[in-house]
């Protein structure tokens, strides 16, 4: 496959995926229903790259911006629950997954690679919500609680029938907290109160890693529906990962031997099928 669409180009995990496609030889069609942002290439003249506005709600837009590519790494969503009304988050999300899975269908294309999410596997993981077992891998769940998350596993369901309908391996990334180079400063906040980013279990993913896991889960040998975890190897905290257990799950079933700062949202899966590991750290910006 040589021609990807993106959607969601606009975005920050769509233009760093745009980015990352190009880098890797491919042909890009970005798409979104924003303008082209300053953060993608602006050289409309360039062979490799078209960007086309388009409303994925709509099925006929969505077969048209389709049509000719070979694959498509849907990451166009309302992205975060608290953006738009609950029932409005889940309509819009499982409209435009709809509308992409079933439009990949007949147009034949050869992969979807899609943008699932680290909430289907039960978050928030406050006081009240600890997880059922750790590290949290790929089985743990799904358990949404809240109308996105919920929009996610419905995607997965569809993508996993499309699938089988069709032959099209489907491959959904439960991505983690993406996270912007620049946004590693306000870690340091957290240290003194780990319960700011305890909802995922202290973990994140470099928005730069996040576009590779694309790149990667778009030419590994997979067949049918896969569902993935991307996330970084190591937690966002200074505190061990013992001690974060202890002070925070000193219940919960821990099914490893885990390391010193050892992510607690196991990427384990995505290394075995897509040969994915992180190289983008919170170390590299921010002194401990």
């Amino acid at each position: 496959m040589r021609t990807v669409c993106v959607t969601g180009a606009g975005g920050m995990t769509g233009a760093a995926t745009v980015r990352r496609l190009l880098a890797d030889g491919y042909t890009v069609i970005g798409a979104d229903t924003v303008p082209l942002p300053d953060s993608l290439p602006s050289q409309w003249s360039l062979p490799t790259f078209q960007y086309t506005r388009c409303d994925l709600t709509d099925y006929g837009d969505t077969v048209e911006v389709l049509n000719g590519v070979d694959a498509v790494v849907h990451l166009a969503a309302v992205p975060a629950p608290t953006l738009r009304s609950p029932a409005r988050t889940m309509n819009v999300n499982t409209l435009m997954n709809t509308n992409v899975f079933l439009a990949a269908a007949q147009l034949g294309l050869e992969r979807v690679v899609w943008a699932s999410s680290e909430t289907v596997l039960g978050l928030n993981f406050d006081a009240g919500n600890a997880p059922r077992y750790l590290p949290v891998d790929e089985d743990h769940g799904p358990f949404p609680t809240s109308t996105y998350a919920l929009s996610k596993v419905l995607g997965e369901t569809s993508a996993r029938h499309v699938a089988e309908w069709t032959g099209i391996p489907f491959v959904g990334l439960r991505l983690s907290n993406v996270i912007r180079p620049e946004a590693y400063a306000q870690f340091p906040d957290a240290w003194a109160d780990p319960e700011k980013r305890q909802f995922n279990l202290w973990s994140y993913i470099d928005v730069r890693d996040a576009a590779a896991a694309c790149s990667l889960a778009l030419s590994a040998v997979l067949e049918g529906a896969r569902e993935l975890i991307i996330a970084a190897p190591e937690t966002t905290m200074t505190q061990t990962t013992q001690e974060l257990l202890d002070r925070y799950y000193p219940s919960v079933e821990v099914r490893r031997p885990l390391g010193t700062h050892e992510a607690l949202l196991s990427s384990e899966r995505a290394q075995e099928l897509l040969g994915f590991t992180a190289q983008h750290s919170w170390h590299d910006h921010v002194s401990a």
